[in-house]
Formats: structure tokens, C-alpha cells, sequence
């Protein structure tokens, strides 16, 4: 990760804690599916084909497939509106929760978790750089390795002493938002969609302050 201002680190914390709340709503609604963590949704639809699960196995292919239709989309939003692509990718991020809240009483739950994947991997476009991702927001293990590496580093000299903290900011919000996902899901079931897409419309308005943060 860059160097970023205060706001910028702090505005990737939230959509950390944004995708961990989905996650958490994914998870708790579809059985230990994810709508983020596809290395989890990939060994699920590995196992599932090893062992003859032909539903689980195509959930898996299906929430996959999602994610990087998200990724795609992103992608091309950002490519569109350069000068504002935070702002353009979150207004896609909001649109695709928010189909997902309003899907939700009506069709399958398999319907809503595919919007749901979708704009986990489409909210990873909102921070790039020269066409790459600058700053993962909904896979943690990266963070984890990155917070060790810093510490590491700290231990031996040979780097900045607090380096590791942003990740670990990252790590925090992103487990912070679980918690609240699945205390919200408890208490709302699938309404708790609709606070997820509150949400990230909040973070929509908010990418318009950290937009002349280079990424």
C-alpha cells in the first residue's frame, strides 16, 4: 500500500467494514457462502465437486463468476469517469446492494448473494493505480501477510516502525463489520441488506472528499 492521507485510510477502512458486513449477510443467509472471499467460495465448489455436490458446486461457480463480473464492471466505470472513478465505482457498489435489498423478499436467496458478489468485486475497483488494484478491500489474508512483513521489518530496523498499522486498520474494520453484519442479520434477516446499501451510499458521498487522493 502507498502512502495516503489520514481521510483516504480511513475511507478504505470503512469500505473494509462494508465488505465484511456483506460478507457476514452472505454467510449467515447462504450456509457458509461468501460474497467477498473467494478463495473460501473456490475450496467450497473444489469440495463440492470432489465429493458430487452438484448444488453447492455450482452456488460456488455462480458466486465466482459474480465477483469478477463485479471486478469487470468496475473496471470499465473507472475507465469512464477517470476524474471521478471512487465516486463512479461506489454509485455501481450502491446500485448492485441495493438490488439485492429490493430482490431479496421475492426470488431465491441464490439471486440476491449473486448481486452481492457482485458488488464485493466490483467495490476492489474503487482504489487503483496504472490499472491495478493500490488497495485490497475485501481480501484480508494480504493484510495479514503485509501486518507481518511491517512487524517484521520494525523488529529488524530495516523499516518504518508503524508501517504495518495501516493494514492492520484494514483488518480491523473489515472484522469490525462482520460483528455488526451479523448482529444486524440476527435482528433483521434480510432487511439488513437495505443498511448495507444506506451504507454505501454514505460511502459514495464520502468518495467525493478522498477523490484528489491519488490511489
Amino acid at each position: 500500500m502507498r502512502r495516503y492521507q489520514t481521510t483516504t485510510l480511513l475511507f478504505a477502512a470503512c469500505l473494509t467494514a462494508l465488505a465484511g458486513f456483506v460478507d457476514a449477510l452472505a454467510y449467515s443467509s447462504m450456509g457458509g457462502f461468501f460474497a467477498s472471499f473467494m478463495s473460501g467460495n473456490t475450496t467450497r465448489l473444489g469440495v463440492s465437486l470432489a465429493t458430487g455436490a452438484g448444488g453447492d458446486a455450482r452456488i460456488g461457480a455462480g458466486l465466482i463468476l459474480s465477483f469478477l463480473s463485479g471486478v469487470i464492471a468496475a473496471t470499465v466505470v473507472a475507465r469512464a469517469r477517470p476524474r471521478r472513478q471512487r465516486v463512479a465505482v461506489m454509485a455501481l457498489v450502491t446500485l448492485l446492494l441495493g438490488g439485492a435489498a429490493l430482490f431479496a423478499p421475492y426470488h431465491p436467496a441464490i439471486v440476491p448473494l449473486l448481486l452481492l458478489a457482485t458488488a464485493m468485486g466490483a467495490e476492489n475497483g474503487v482504489f487503483t493505480r496504472d490499472g491495478e488494484v493500490s488497495i485490497g478491500l475485501t481480501y484480508m489474508t494480504g493484510a495479514l501477510v503485509r501486518i507481518g512483513q511491517g512487524l517484521a521489518g520494525a523488529l529488524l530496523g530495516d523499516g518504518p516502525r508503524w508501517d504495518w498499522a495501516r493494514h492492520l486498520a484494514l483488518w480491523l474494520g473489515f472484522g469490525g463489520g462482520v460483528i455488526l453484519g451479523a448482529r444486524c442479520y440476527g435482528a433483521y434477516g434480510s432487511g439488513a441488506l437495505w443498511i448495507a446499501a444506506a451504507a454505501a451510499a454514505g460511502l459514495t458521498l464520502a468518495a467525493q472528499a478522498t477523490q484528489r487522493d491519488t490511489a
